[in-house]
């Protein structure tokens, strides 16, 4: 069975408003809603508390989605980022301490994440599992589930929104 990570829709940006509470650009909903086909029916749906990340899970399912604290984005609160990617590379370099003001260490993010995904995993063994949630967040978890180093790259390259399959045993 297959763990389909969805990256959430592309967001309203409002600099003056925390990233955790950005909701999805009506303008992008025909992006999200070309992910449907990708997905696969009668999936077990979990999504981060995000409204960008529940307003995501509405438009690509009718099915019953979870909403998991866990599956939340790496805490970015503070003054805006204008460099995210110079500030995220450096998070994971140092994961122990916050890369920005504000910001949790990601250390802290993975260990909420990687847990959470285990649990719902466990859940439901054997079976295809869609979580709709956050690039930084989906980067550690395909991480520790392939023993890989996190692919920075693939953030980078990750489209908002985009889904990562990784493969169950």
């Amino acid at each position: 069975m297959t763990l389909h990570l969805v990256r959430h829709g592309r967001p309203l940006v409002d600099r003056a408003v925390p990233a955790h509470e950005w909701t999805l650009d009506p303008a992008a909903y025909d992006d999200v809603w070309a992910l449907r086909d990708r997905l696969p029916s009668g999936a077990s749906w979990y999504t981060s508390p995000e409204p960008k990340a529940v307003e995501t899970a509405q438009l690509l399912t009718d099915a019953p989605v979870g909403i998991v604290d866990g599956l939340r984005e790496h805490v970015r609160d503070g003054a805006w980022v204008d460099d995210l990617e110079d500030a995220v590379r450096r998070a994971f370099r140092h994961p122990d301490v916050p890369a920005e003001p504000g910001w949790e260490p990601l250390a802290t993010c993975r260990g909420r994440v990687v847990a959470t995904v285990g649990s719902v995993l466990a859940a439901h063994p054997g079976e295809d599992v869609v979580l709709v949630g956050h690039g930084t967040a989906w980067t550690v978890v395909v991480a520790a589930l392939t023993d890989a180093p996190p692919d920075l790259d693939r953030w980078t390259r990750l489209a908002m929104p985009d889904v990562i399959l990784v493969d169950r045993p």
